[in-house]
Order: C-alpha cells, then structure tokens, then sequence
C-alpha cells in the first residue's frame, strides 16, 4: 500500500513538472486523400514515424470512390479521418478540414509524400523564430529519381515579374540534380501545397485557400495574399521529403493545364495593383496564345484547346467573381521577396537558361 502511495505521489510531482516545461507548438498532419489508397499504403508509414512528439495525424477523404476509407480503418485505425461526401477539389477540400482541426500549425502533406527522418522538427524551429514567419516548406526531392528536385516547388517557390512560378531547382519542365547549391534556408516567394506548414490561425485569418481555383496554383495565390499582409515565407532544406507528383492529374493533362492557365490569370487579376495588371494580364494572354501556337505546331493541339478553356474561364471568373477594389490596394509585384522582375519565359526558351542560378543573379543561395 505504502508503495502504491510512493508511486502515485511521484506521477504527481512528474505531471507537475509537465505542466511547468515548455510545451512544443501543436501539429497537425493533414493529408487530403483522393482515390488514393495506394499512396496511403505506400506511404503514410514514414509519416507514422514522424518524431516529433506534439503532432497528430489527420486523413480527409475528398469523396473517394475507391476503397480509401475501409482501407483506412482496417489498417490505421488510429489515425484521425474526416470524410467528404464529395470531392471538394484541392482548395476546398483543405479549407473544410482545417476548420474542423485545432492545433498551431497544421502540416499540409499530399499523400503521395514521403519523409524523411527528422522532416518536422527544423520547420516548426524556423516558423517559432518570429511570429512573422507564417509558412514554409522542405526541401522536395523527386521519390522516383532522390537525385533531382521535384517539380512541385523543389526547394522554394519564386515568380517572375509576369506571374510565371518556378522554384529554386525546378525552371519550367527541367528539375536541376541537388547537389546542396540550395541547401541554405531563404526566404521565398510561395511554398509548395505538395508540403505546406502553415500558422493555422494565419490561413484562417485570410479564409484559406480560394475554392474558386479548386486544385493548382491556389498556394500561390495564398502566399502572395500573406506577402501582402508583411508575412514572410521560407524553404527550409534541413527538412526533407520525397514527392511522386502527378498523384491526382499528371502534368500534360487536359484538366491540369486548364486549371493552370485560368487560375493563373485570376490570380494575377486578384493581386496585382491596377497600374500592372491593365498591361500583365493582356501581356501574359498574348504570350500563353504564342505557347498554345506552338504546341499546336508540334501536333498538340489538345494544349492550345486547354488554354483556350482555361482563358474563357478566366474571363466567366471576372464576369461574377471578382472583388471590386482590391486592385488599388495592391504592392507592385516586384517588391517583394522571392520575385525575378525579369521574364523566364525569355531567360529560358530565348536564351536557354536552364537553371534557377543561372537567371536569378542575386546573392540567394
């Protein structure tokens, strides 16, 4: 008796010393799962390994038709899981799990990622360093090629005065071999949503992701809204993961490039003060027809038709969906960090340059 007397007073004095430490900011892990039981399979074991302590695990099922859910509790039962009846989209799907998820940071993870050892830690460490740093990401290596950066982001997102996004590793279609040239945290302009921590109360502050866009380049659009509020955004190479990319529409795709071009645009109308985009906006048309012409010219004429779709739908968005006023209230894109006031497209199809360094000639890492 005199034992279990001992040892309930010494958990007490142990609970109480608990509560007088630090605690380490909650995590949540949110993966958007669709149609993607083979991913979770493959991967979600080396997100269970995560050691980081104060993290919790959450699925949400964006309205699968395969069998992702019973998959889901025959084998992770303990692995928190919201079910969408339907498929949301990318943007959306996100923005309704995360109002639904309490924790300080929230872990925004595709599912077909994996990580590596230690992958959280140097992140969390980056975003408590000031309550100014409002997102980041790893380093995104290729999971098919470990050597090459990934397409999604790489290691840290960049645009270029005419809204081209590209990344440090990644310009364009070519994605560089690391060799530790971008191993240095930066600053950047936009962190991937293939593996985005964020400040919870940030992405709710600026209602999350625009559900308009409903998959590709709404963390872009996210990002350039926080670059506009003074938060800042940064790539983190000491946390490393590993990207299949292509999970739910592979790039080439009809749907993909169609998304692509008109969010595009919407946001380059969303976020550009008036006085550019009266001229970018028609500019960057002009030179997304010049593309479609060529790809029509070598035979793809499905690429020329995409953006076709995609303009339209860009211009259906500015017929009932936009904000009237904004525009004014808009920093000129160029002052912020992260942004090559230059154009890619020439740097990279005109003067072929292929790399990240080769046409930012600043001192970034």
């Amino acid at each position: 008796m005199s034992q279990n007397k001992e040892y309930n007073s010494g958990s007490l004095i142990f609970e109480q010393i608990k509560q007088l430490l630090p605690q380490l900011p909650s995590v949540a892990i949110v993966i958007l799962n669709w149609n993607g039981r083979h991913h979770l399979q493959q991967f979600l074991p080396s997100v269970l390994a995560t050691t980081y302590s104060n993290h919790r695990l959450v699925v949400a099922d964006n309205g699968s038709t395969d069998d992702s859910i019973s998959f889901m509790t025959a084998n992770f039962p303990s692995i928190e899981l919201i079910v969408f009846q339907k498929n949301l989209g990318f943007a959306n799907g996100y923005n309704e799990a995360l109002k639904e998820i309490g924790a300080d940071y929230c872990m925004l993870l595709n599912s077909d990622v994996a990580v590596a050892p230690g992958w959280l830690e140097p992140m969390i460490s980056l975003l408590e360093e000031s309550k100014n740093h409002a997102a980041c990401q790893p380093k995104i290596l290729s999971y098919k090629h470990k050597h090459l950066f990934e397409y999604a982001g790489a290691c840290g997102g960049w645009i270029d005065g005419y809204g081209y996004p590209f990344s440090r590793g990644r310009v364009f279609d070519i994605c560089e071999e690391d060799d530790g040239q971008y191993n240095q945290t930066a600053e950047v302009f936009w962190a991937s949503g293939a593996a985005l921590l964020i400040r919870t109360s940030v992405f709710h502050q600026l209602h999350g992701f625009d559900p308009f866009f409903f998959a590709h380049q709404e963390e872009i659009d996210l990002c350039w809204r926080l670059k506009q509020r003074n938060y800042k955004i940064f790539c983190c190479p000491q946390s490393v993961v590993y990207h299949v990319g292509g999970g739910t529409l592979p790039r080439g795709h009809s749907r993909k490039t169609f998304l692509n071009f008109r969010n595009n645009q919407i946001m380059l109308w969303k976020n550009l003060p008036w006085r550019e985009k009266c001229w970018k906006v028609p500019f960057r048309i002009l030179l997304d027809w010049i593309s479609g012409l060529k790809g029509l010219a070598s035979g793809d004429g499905g690429y020329l038709l995409s953006i076709i779709k995609g303009h339209l739908g860009f211009a259906r968005w500015l017929l009932h969906k936009r904000v009237p006023g904004q525009g004014s209230q808009r920093r000129s894109l160029v002052t912020f960090s992260g942004v090559y006031p230059g154009n890619i497209a020439w740097q990279h199809f005109i003067r072929k340059r292929t790399t990240f360094s080769g046409i930012v000639k600043t001192n970034q890492p």
